[in-house]
């Protein structure tokens, strides 16, 4: 069973800290009503209610214009996003409405723009990190003492608001509790969503869905143009600007990969998936030599987005053993350096054909089940999801029971 529940906690801002938070709440404010007049009036006569397509073409600008760290600018588009579709949804119902203005002196918080503790906050600010103590009533059973003070109740989320002089912190808290219903649902027949990480195409499902890393790829050779011409200035205002082009790319990429963690969580939500599979990336260099840093950091930045978000929907990232999951067969298991061709994938036992990329996708939902049952983990059967019906551990295909399935 799932609690959630929203502590308003005053907050003890430190001297000097004052002049920060304000600047910092100003210039969230200037992003969400800069992308509220961008997403109201559209870029092609509609007015756009994609997170990814507002923030695409809005968040380079936001930097440029704001101190605020790329997750703040994110915040702020995101916050105008979401208003934009509530004033949408008026609309189509018929009632008058007009375009968001965000005026009330807040700001919105996650757990890698604040840090949250039992007794105090550390949040980002244009001048850098500021801690501020909790004001709290003394009475452990009186709120939001009471839930700030359960380590069972996790923070999620939090509002800064100005308020009659003082700062305070809205946080989101849930605190999830087993019953008996939850008991029932670990014995239940569970699925898992394999993944696959590469160049050519970032992630790819196995559903069978693929993320091309063709935007990503364009963009880093942009910006190691970009830093290869100031480098050849070699002067300070130069070195400055390189700087400034990597916390850009660094924000570009972020936004990229937050969108592609989003989906894989939707896709393995949508096919009933407990877990979500990717190969070990321990080791990932030596496993794919024609990926830059970038390509390296870009997959454990993206594991790590969907380890955290996918908790939150009762879904579970882990790594599995990567080897010969790029030349064995998903089919018929049959493991051979030239089942492989680039990105094409022939068994040449069995004759099955396929995208090399998807079939390793599978191996690597089938390397967890695999582990499963070595380690003798009894319960429920757990098998690989497919774009239609799943495979066992033994590679047998299993046919969807309905044609919805």
């Amino acid at each position: 069973m799932e609690y959630r529940r929203t502590a308003v906690i005053k907050l003890d801002t430190p001297e000097g800290a004052d002049a920060s938070l304000r600047e910092t709440v100003e210039q969230f404010k200037h992003c969400a009503n800069t992308a509220s007049e961008w997403c109201w009036h559209g870029d092609d006569g509609y007015h756009v209610t994609s997170k990814a397509k507002a923030e695409h073409a809005l968040y380079d600008q936001l930097r440029d214009e704001t101190d605020l760290t790329a997750n703040l600018v994110q915040k702020g588009i995101r916050r105008a996003v979401e208003a934009v579709k509530s004033g949408v949804e008026r609309l189509k119902r018929g009632e008058n409405t007009s375009k968001p203005h965000f005026s009330a002196d807040s700001a919105v918080y996650d757990k890698r723009s604040a840090t949250f503790h039992r007794d105090h906050v550390s949040l980002s600010t244009v001048d850098g990190r500021i801690e501020c103590d909790y004001i709290l009533p003394d009475s452990s059973e009186t709120p939001p003492t009471k839930y700030v003070s359960d380590e069972a109740f996790e923070f999620r989320m939090a509002h800064l608001q100005y308020r009659d002089g003082d700062w305070y912190l809205h946080a989101s808290m849930r605190k999830v509790e087993a019953d008996e219903e939850s008991s029932k649902s670990e014995s239940k027949h569970r699925t898992v969503l394999g993944v696959d990480l590469g160049v050519n195409n970032l992630a790819v499902a196995s559903t069978g869905r693929f993320w091309s890393a063709d935007e990503f790829n364009h963009w880093r050779r942009e910006y190691e143009k970009r830093r290869g011409s100031l480098q050849q200035c070699d002067s300070r205002y130069a070195h400055e600007n390189i700087e400034s082009v990597g916390q850009k790319e660094y924000g570009r990429f972020e936004i990229y990969l937050h969108t592609v963690a989003n989906e894989l969580i939707e896709e393995a939500v949508e096919n009933s998936c407990s877990h979500i599979v990717f190969e070990d990336l321990t080791h990932i260099r030596e496993n794919i030599p024609e990926a830059t840093w970038q390509h390296i950091w870009a997959f454990r930045r993206l594991y790590e987005y969907v380890e955290y978000k996918a908790k939150e929907h009762s879904v579970e990232a882990v790594q599995v053993d990567p080897r010969n999951t790029s030349n064995r067969c998903s089919t018929c298991g049959f493991t051979h350096d030239d089942n492989r061709n680039e990105e094409s994938f022939k068994c040449q036992q069995c004759g099955y054909e396929n995208h090399a990329d998807y079939n390793a996708a599978k191996n690597i939902g089938l390397q967890y089940l695999r582990r499963r049952q070595n380690a003798g983990d009894g319960g429920a059967p757990v098998d690989v999801r497919l774009n239609r019906g799943t495979l066992n551990v033994s590679g047998e295909y299993v046919p969807p029971a309905s044609v919805e399935a």
